[in-house]
């Protein structure tokens, strides 16, 4: 999960891609970078860390171009630091820079592909850079200094022919255009605005309705799966469907990535979220409830459903410090558990000898939920119950969520009441699987099933096999090993990593 922003503008590009990372930075806290194009070349700054701290006014200057593409990095693929930061780019042919969200499964037989056939040398292991060669190889077979859109589809069903996976993505070819990209499942999200101006339109792709809303573009509508936009250097727009696959987009983004005022495929986050809550109190007996309690931010749309779904009130007995990130997005284990101890406080007046109901998005490994069962008991609960607006994860995610690996998740070998002993709780409920499904259904029928691959292990996308199961549980040890001595470094120098190309 990350967060990317292509702009088509008629000012100054790097400002407004700041603004529009700075809105999406929930989607990634590990690194972050613009790349801009002048008519002459591209200039680029990314970095570890967050975006307002990434970013100086001298920088917004330095950035010049009225084209550009941003990017909040999440670690996936990979194993952080600055080598892993995007955008990432090549200079042959044209001259192409990528931002991107998701995660290719056949990154290991790509890779020797690239660099045995295309004999192309990859210089980090972000699938990312991947996917750039892989377009770079297929648009250097037009030997012409003005690409159309023929070329360019043609470019783009063969990467959808040589990738498997889950990616939305942005690319600038320097003095082509803005080309924007969903996989042919639409797993990923990727949103399309314009604004008007005086001049001429200006046009915005991005992972979010919501930094739409912050410039000020109206949303013309999601990318379609299998669908790439091009938006020449004249501005001239060309749009075409290239693959027809069932549509299956990730429902984790309205369950927990998404904020909750965005709208993705035409359905709203918050509404869903509330049905959520609404379908989870039919299993809930209100007489042993006093109080809903949401663990902030994501499970507050869901715990308001529950709590006017059960007639009890609502309250915020768990109050959050903004400035801690997500913990769930916190790259490493330990920086999670840490993460924790220092993102919640409770509020002992809502929770004394009251039976509290606490409600989160989900349980991925347990840490999270029983450290705040442990929190609320100390605060003077009479009883603690445990709701999740998911349903139990039981399955790895191959798409670009960072819990792959079987064991990491508490619900893939243990029962309902197993977890709650092993959390703590009184009682504990979870979704289920068919109101999930039509808590985003139910807006839009396109959407048949959305990809629930993490709580059914019906992954959408051809090639998980066990194989791929143990080579990425492998990979992910070893780069959490790698990302774990990268932090001790990070936390021994006290600098983070940079890169500029002003």
């Amino acid at each position: 999960m990350c967060g990317i922003v292509g702009i088509v503008s008629n000012d100054p590009a790097a400002p407004q891609i700041y603004d529009s990372l700075i809105v999406l930075q929930h989607r990634g806290q590990d690194a972050a970078g613009i790349l801009t194009f002048d008519g002459e070349k591209f200039h680029m700054k990314k970095a570890e860390g967050l975006v307002s701290d990434i970013f100086t006014e001298k920088d917004m200057f330095r950035l010049k171009g009225n084209i550009g593409i941003g990017h909040n990095r999440y670690p996936t693929a990979g194993c952080g630091g600055v080598d892993e930061a995007q955008p990432f780019m090549v200079e042959s042919p044209y001259g192409i820079s990528i931002s991107h969200n998701g995660n290719i499964i056949n990154y290991d037989e790509l890779k020797k592909e690239l660099m045995e056939k295309d004999k192309r040398l990859l210089n980090s292991k972000s699938d990312s850079e991947l996917l750039l060669h892989v377009f770079a190889i297929a648009l250097s077979k037009f030997k012409t200094d003005n690409l159309n859109e023929n070329h360019i589809w043609q470019a783009v069903n063969e990467m959808y022919s040589r990738v498997q996976g889950a990616y939305a993505i942005v690319l600038y070819i320097a003095g082509q255009g803005l080309l924007a990209i969903r996989d042919p499942y639409g797993i990923k999200p990727l949103v399309w605005g314009e604004r008007e101006n005086s001049l001429q339109k200006e046009y915005m792709f991005a992972s979010e309705s919501v930094a739409l809303d912050a410039l000020g573009f109206k949303k013309i509508r999601d990318v379609q799966h299998g669908e790439a936009i091009f938006i020449d250097n004249k501005k001239n727009v060309f749009s075409k469907k290239l693959v027809n696959k069932e549509f299956r987009p990730c429902i984790f983004e309205y369950i927990y990535f998404a904020r909750p005022d965005s709208v993705i495929d035409n359905v709203s986050v918050y509404k869903s979220r509330l049905r959520l809550g609404e379908s989870l109190a039919k299993k809930i007996n209100r007489d042993e409830v006093d109080k809903v309690i949401p663990v902030p931010e994501s499970a507050r749309s869901c715990a308001l459903g529950l709590s006017i779904k059960l007639k009890k009130k609502y309250r915020d007995g768990l109050v959050k410090n903004r400035y801690i990130g997500r913990t769930f997005i916190m790259p490493g284990q330990k920086l999670r558990q840490a993460s924790i101890k220092r993102k919640l406080n409770t509020q002992p007046f809502e929770i004394k000898n009251l039976n509290i109901l606490v409600v989160d998005d989900s349980i991925v490994r347990g840490n999270t939920s029983k450290q705040i069962v442990q929190m609320v008991k100390s605060a003077g609960a009479k009883s603690v119950q445990f709701a999740s607006s998911a349903p139990p994860i039981r399955y790895p995610c191959f798409y670009g969520i960072d819990f792959p690996t079987k064991k990491e998740l508490i619900a893939h070998n243990n029962t309902v009441k197993n977890i709650a002993t092993m959390i703590d709780v009184d009682r504990l409920y979870y979704q289920e699987i068919e109101d999930t499904k039509n808590s985003v259904t139910v807006k839009n029928k396109e959407i048949i099933k959305p990809c629930m691959a993490c709580f059914d292990g019906d992954y959408p996308t051809p090639g998980i096999t066990d194989k791929t199961f143990k080579a990425m549980e492998q990979s992910r040890e070893e780069n959490r090993k790698i990302m774990s001595k990268k932090q001790k470094d990070l936390i021994d120098s006290g600098e983070p990593g940079q890169v500029g190309m002003f």
